[in-house]
């Protein structure tokens, strides 16, 4: 009888150490493709002021949705896309075309629709909303790792640097 509760014991240990183990074995037989499964994802809310960014200590501020939104890298556009209702974006790109050091040195997001678009008191001429990129970490989603990229900040353009 203690033969079979020592077994059952020994078995019981073997299943929880291969739950344990299985999921690391998993991304260890993956090798290089593990880290070849992921996405970059370019994202954050524009909002309606003259410089794109949430009012100061968190005021409440007007968001601009249906904007148009540019990710630029080197003067050339990478991607393109439409903030929604809550005037939120989001780019995903292969992380196998982009180097991060890359996305983050040369690359910006731009707000191409106007600003007078959803104020009219804003400029209507000019003066589009510009953004470098920071990196703010990665999340896993099963195997998948997404690489989270925001915009650091808007600011106004001056009216001769639209097309750049």
């Amino acid at each position: 009888m203690a033969s079979k509760a020592r077994t059952l014991f020994l078995v019981s240990l073997l299943i929880m150490a291969a739950v344990a183990v299985g999921p690391m074995a998993a991304e260890a037989q993956l090798g290089i493709i593990s880290g070849l499964l992921g996405l970059i994802n370019v994202h954050g809310t524009v909002f309606c002021t003259a410089n794109g960014n949430m009012g100061a200590n968190g005021t409440a501020t007007p968001v601009f949705p249906n904007a148009g939104v540019q990710l630029q890298c080197g003067g050339t556009i990478i991607s393109t896309t439409t903030t929604n209702a809550a005037g939120i974006f989001s780019i995903l790109l292969d992380p196998l075309r982009f180097i991060l050091t890359t996305l983050l040195n040369d690359c910006s997001v731009r707000v191409t629709t106007p600003l007078s678009t959803c104020n009219a008191t804003l400029p209507s001429v000019g003066g589009l909303l510009s953004s470098p990129l920071q990196f703010v970490g990665d999340i896993l989603v099963g195997l998948l790792r997404v690489t989270q990229l925001v915009p650091t900040g808007f600011n106004l353009l001056p009216s001769n640097s639209n097309n750049n």
